[in-house]
């Protein structure tokens, strides 16, 4: 692996909190400074906005841009309930913005006013999607107090995901899968798998994880496919035997194809604002950099 391009390819062209992500990860960086860049996407809100999603440089808050922030916490285990990032957040999601109390938009209207990917349009008529909301009830569910509304708000909602999660089994959208395996181990985590058939939601996602791997591998270089790694991020999964074989192809599909400066390559891109897109190219290089070195640490450890 080209572990010393990758990281000068970090140092060089990521943002700043890609770099403190990199630190933390790899060169003994403290958690803390994350928590700092972090903040800075933070509006007041509570919400995230400001292009922390790559694709979105809307500076308003949004759902799918605060789903990122949360994403960044699980990703280095921050469990303080307390912290203002957490608090802000759940006063963004209980704020009623962006949320028809059912579900959270996965697009907003003023993200037409600034430089996006097409899928981050805002259209008038919206099919119902669980991306990012069920990744919000999960969140919920770990951090807000046990004896709030918004706890037992959450409880009615993961209920209500549920029941639309097996409505439509198996789904087609991976990342909208993604989303209900993030709920699920979000409720094993807290430790409230009555809420749920924990069980049956175990087997369903099985069979659903199975259904959207794009197993015909010969598309990966070129397409934007569901690997394993989307769902599936440590041995520690509940989901890491079954898909065993696939996940250690993908440990060499990562090394087999990394570029000689570091990097992946990108195998998505914007139509519009293409000076905007050459930025947000490099930046999501740096975070596949990272998450394709943390996969291969995990997996092969």
């Amino acid at each position: 692996m080209y572990y010393e391009q990758a990281r000068n390819f970090i140092y060089k062209n990521a943002r700043p909190l890609d770099i403190a992500r990199w630190k933390y990860m790899f060169d003994n960086g403290s958690k803390e400074d994350i928590l700092i860049a972090l903040t800075a996407y933070q509006n007041e809100d509570g919400g995230f906005g400001n292009a922390l999603e790559s694709d979105c440089w809307n500076p308003n808050s949004s759902p799918v841009q605060t789903w990122v922030a949360t994403e960044i916490i699980k990703e280095i285990n921050l469990n303080d309930k307390n912290h203002p990032i957490i608090q802000g957040i759940l006063n963004y999601l209980w704020s009623g913005k962006d949320f028809d109390g059912h579900t959270w938009s996965n697009t907003v209207v003023t993200n037409n006013d600034y430089p996006h990917a097409p899928w981050w349009s805002f259209e008038t008529s919206q099919e119902i999607s669980y991306n990012p909301t069920a990744c919000f009830i999960g969140f919920i569910l770990k951090f807000a107090e046990k004896n709030s509304e918004l706890f037992e708000v959450a409880c009615t909602l993961a209920k209500e995901a549920y029941s639309y999660f097996k409505t439509h089994f198996p789904m087609e959208s991976m990342h909208t899968v993604s989303c209900f395996v993030e709920l699920y181990e979000y409720i094993k985590e807290s430790s409230i798998n009555e809420l749920l058939d924990i069980e049956e939601f175990n087997i369903l996602l099985h069979k659903q994880i199975q259904h959207v791997i794009t197993y015909d591998t010969s598309k990966w270089t070129v397409d934007y496919v569901c690997k394993p790694s989307l769902f599936i991020r440590a041995k520690t999964s509940d989901f890491y035997i079954q898909n065993k074989e696939i996940c250690d192809y993908e440990c060499e599909f990562i090394l087999n194809t990394q570029e000689s400066d570091g990097t992946w390559g990108i195998t998505w891109s914007w139509t519009d604002y293409p000076e905007q897109w050459n930025i947000s190219k490099n930046w999501w290089k740096s975070d596949l950099i990272i998450k394709n070195i943390s996969y291969i640490k995990a997996i092969r450890s």
